[in-house]
């Protein structure tokens, strides 16, 4: 459930739902036309599709860029929450740094698989999931992530394998000066949705996480058959990025 006020509505010329909060993003464009912003994630991959997916008149930061170490700590219950953990953390260590790495904005996104009949798990815990069995702190690798939810999945009838990958993005601004409730209050989500299931046999080379496993609808290949090019046109995070784009323009 995201947490400040949403719109909801239908992707152009598809079947994946999403919500955008409709904000004053867009008047701060700067002059020159360039958005300037940093993305708090260390996944290198998840890096590569937001700068592809915000395309031209972005330029997109990366932590490691930022030289700066911080690693904040996600104790939310929701997406949006840990999002948000993530986005605010880091524009309150920018500003406190005295960086002077042209950055307006922080850009967090979390996200993971939903299962239908496992009662929405992964969910949050999606990068973690095998690691939760034995308590071993950090995320699990992706092979023993997709093993425990094959396991778990053999309980059912495939017919009931249906699920969706979900991302929220928290978008908060730098502001030098502000405290961290103002950041939070500031700050902006945007979400998206991609429903399909999940198939009993990994297959695929590209992607990662469960993209393996994942067979998003209307397609009959996994999202690591699909190549980049068509994951970052239908995904999850595509789809976030798509209503980020629309409240920004708005």
């Amino acid at each position: 459930m995201i947490e400040r006020g949403m719109t909801r509505e239908k992707a152009p010329s598809s079947n994946v739902e999403f919500q955008f909060c409709l904000g004053p993003v867009g008047k701060a464009r700067k002059r020159s036309g360039v958005i300037t912003l940093l993305v708090a994630t260390g996944n290198a991959h998840k890096v590569g599709e937001i700068r592809a997916g915000l395309g031209s008149g972005f330029q997109v930061f990366s932590q490691k860029e930022a030289g700066i170490s911080l690693t904040p700590v996600e104790d939310g219950d929701t997406f949006a929450t840990n999002a948000a953990i993530k986005s605010v953390a880091w524009a309150l260590a920018l500003a406190r740094s005295g960086s002077d790495m042209a950055v307006d904005w922080v850009l967090a996104d979390d996200s993971g698989l939903e299962v239908d009949v496992l009662g929405g798990a992964p969910g949050i815990h999606s990068a973690r999931y095998a690691a939760l069995d034995d308590g071993r702190p950090g995320n699990s690798p992706d092979t023993e992530n997709n093993a425990k939810l094959l396991r778990e999945l053999a309980r059912f009838p495939q017919s009931q394998w249906t699920a969706r990958f979900r991302c929220v993005l928290a978008l908060t601004p730098r502001r030098v000066g502000a405290t961290e409730s103002e950041l939070r209050a500031a700050t902006q989500w945007f979400e998206g949705v991609c429903p399909g299931r999940i198939q009993a046999v990994a297959a695929g080379r590209g992607g990662f996480g469960y993209d393996p496993l994942f067979v998003p609808d209307g397609e009959v290949r996994s999202f690591a058959e699909l190549g980049e090019a068509v994951k970052n046109q239908i995904s999850h995070r595509a789809r976030a990025l798509e209503a980020l784009r629309l409240a920004w323009d708005a």
